[in-house]
């Protein structure tokens, strides 16, 4: 059990909560975060470690391993205590701090701040006779080393970001690679399907998936169905299914917090309704809420600097700029 009072306590070590430690350090406050996964970097190191990321800011590309890299090594200046393979349960309000409870132990602070992402998450499942079987052999939800399909005949089930990202990475990896969307049209950005149109990936649209076949030990062989009721046979040598996840904020739904669509509702502050409880990043939502990494980095110094002057109403909302704060430092 830590006995500390904490200033703020971070649940979610995703990319939000990891650059949220950083900031809380540069406002001088003592920080600890939680989660629920065995390593920090939320789905980037959960889902796909090996996909490039092209939207933040002053980074044109950068894998996502190395982006949660990166956010640890920053994260540190604030030494934070991390508690890994920790649940939230349920907290307490006192007159001056919270008592939160895990499913291992209880932790003390005078803030919280949510940065948990679209919560626990599991991926939607490829419904469809024989597909079970191989779930965990050459049937993957994820991706953790690209280098696994090298010289692979790889089918991507999916329309979106992910299974177009992954389609295009896999390119040049695999000796083969098709992309089969139950709709003519993908959702993914305007960008990334062009790119898909110039590639070498073969795209097989609009196609449903009747069946997968295999040995017992490996899938073998997909069957796709088109509109018009015909069908194809699609040698494999893997499956990755890109269907999105299955999202659920868990015990959080029962803390009495406004939410709005699974997400939760905040001000101009990053205030929930909950005095004393802030979010950021794709926990929650406002007005004009775009859901990137980019914007939760640019919610954690709005949602930080407002938790400093809870604690402190003496201190400034306003932050001194970083390089003064380390040119200070040195």
């Amino acid at each position: 059990m830590d006995d500390n009072l904490y200033d703020v306590i971070i649940i979610g070590g995703g990319p939000t909560g990891l650059f949220a430690s950083f900031y809380a350090g540069l406002r001088d406050l003592k920080v600890k975060i939680i989660d629920s996964l065995p390593q920090l970097g939320g789905q980037l190191m959960e889902l796909y470690p090996d996909k490039y990321i092209y939207d933040i800011g002053g980074i044109p590309k950068i894998l996502a391993k190395d982006l949660v890299a990166n956010l640890e090594e920053q994260a540190a200046y604030s030494n934070p205590t991390v508690c890994l393979e920790e649940s939230v349960i349920s907290f307490e309000k006192l007159s001056d701090h919270f008592v939160l409870t895990t499913d291992k132990t209880v932790h003390y602070s005078k803030t919280i701040l949510l940065t948990s992402g679209i919560g626990s998450f599991q991926p939607r499942k490829l419904n469809v006779p024989g597909a079970a079987e191989y779930e965990g052999k050459n049937l993957h939800y994820k991706v953790q080393d690209i280098n696994h399909f090298n010289g692979s005949n790889v089918l991507v089930l999916g329309g979106g970001d992910s299974a177009l990202d992954w389609s295009l990475m896999l390119e040049n990896v695999a000796s083969n690679v098709t992309i089969c969307h139950r709709k003519e049209q993908f959702t993914a950005h305007e960008m990334t399907v062009q790119q898909l149109q110039q590639s070498k990936v073969q795209v097989k649209t609009p196609y449903g998936i009747k069946e997968v076949i295999g040995d017992g030990q490996n899938v073998q062989e997909v069957i796709i169905v088109g509109k018009d009721k015909s069908e194809q046979r699609i040698p494999v040598d893997h499956v990755i299914v890109n269907y999105g996840n299955v999202a659920s904020l868990g015990p959080l739904k029962d803390w009495g917090l406004n939410m709005e669509k699974n997400s939760i509702v905040v001000n101009e502050k990053m205030e929930t309704n909950i005095e004393g409880i802030y979010a950021a990043g794709d926990v929650c939502t406002h007005g004009g809420k775009v859901k990137l990494i980019a914007v939760g980095f640019g919610e954690v110094p709005n949602a930080i600097s407002h938790i400093k002057t809870f604690i402190d109403p003496k201190s400034r909302v306003q932050p001194k700029h970083s390089t003064s704060i380390f040119e200070k430092g040195e």
